[in-house]
């Protein structure tokens, strides 16, 4: 009965650091990639820039090297008046040119920004060097989407930043309350150990090493547990591949691993030391 109710008490520690720990390294994973998939959501802002009608092939391959050539952009996509013709057909479903007997549409060249240069004063600067151009007729941006992804992006960062350091205390503190109430099943032992004359490291090095053992179990099931749902989140949502970084991926494993081991042995430590100095009057 003892043997089972002490495994049940590892069993429930082992989960409770596991689930943890897993917790710590998904925020671990955002906060490691948080750059990135900043980088991500800035570079899929598009400016639409409109080709005049006028401008012939010359004027136009001008701007577009133009464009090309500037160090702020990621890339640009010509399409000819003939190409955004069929995919608005091909969203109609209908043949507006043979409707209306002419091709409304002008070419145009969308345009993604790099990252460490999606903000509104560089693209504007951007925008201002484009319009001098007699090949452009419209330049269709919106300022305001910068702003807003950026202000959300400074906003997610801090309440991350928060909410990884309040998760931290949290999981002390229940990883401390979790190996506290696993011990007070054996605080009698512990007291009886003591009054026959063993030392107080001798009762710790027992305790100690299986809070080492459950630590790195309780590591390597959140390693497990975060890469299953990294693969399943990628799998969902192909353009978040950016995460799946097998070197930061082992990167965090091992840090959970060691966390683990520590947080675990600094918690039994506390503990084991709290119920050798406790009288015997006090265990009850």
């Amino acid at each position: 009965m003892v043997r089972k109710t002490q495994r049940t008490s590892q069993v429930s520690t082992v989960l409770s650091i596991s689930l943890v720990l897993f917790m710590i390294g998904l925020l671990g994973l955002l906060l490691f990639h948080a750059n990135r998939i900043a980088g991500y959501v800035k570079e899929n802002i598009e400016l639409t820039v409109m080709v005049s009608p006028e401008a012939d092939s010359m004027e136009v391959q001008s701007l577009q090297s133009r464009i090309g050539g500037s160090p702020i952009v990621k890339s640009s996509t010509f399409t000819s008046r003939d190409q955004a013709a069929e995919q608005l057909k091909a969203e109609l479903g209908e043949d507006f040119i043979g409707f209306l007997g002419y091709n409304p549409l002008n070419a145009s060249i969308d345009v993604r920004i790099k990252a460490e240069f999606a903000d509104t004063t560089t693209i504007n600067e951007f925008i201002s060097s484009l319009r001098s151009s007699k090949a452009v007729a419209e330049i269709n941006y919106q300022p305001s989407l910068v702003q807003e992804i950026n202000r959300n992006l400074r906003v997610i960062t801090f309440i991350m930043l928060g909410f990884s350091a309040l998760l931290f205390i949290v999981s002390v503190a229940l990883i401390n309350n979790t190996i506290r109430l696993s011990l007070y099943a054996r605080r009698l032992l512990i007291k009886s150990m003591l009054l026959v004359g063993a030392t107080k490291g001798f009762i710790r090095q027992p305790f100690l090493m299986r809070s080492m053992l459950n630590g790195v179990l309780g590591g390597l099931i959140a390693v497990i547990l975060l890469v299953v749902i990294v693969n399943v989140v990628i799998n969902r949502l192909p353009e978040l591949a950016v995460i799946q970084d097998y070197t930061v991926m082992g990167i965090i494993g091992g840090a959970l691993i060691v966390v683990g081991v520590l947080l675990s042995l600094f918690c039994t430590l506390f503990a084991v030391n709290k119920y050798l100095r406790l009288r015997s009057e006090e265990l009850f």
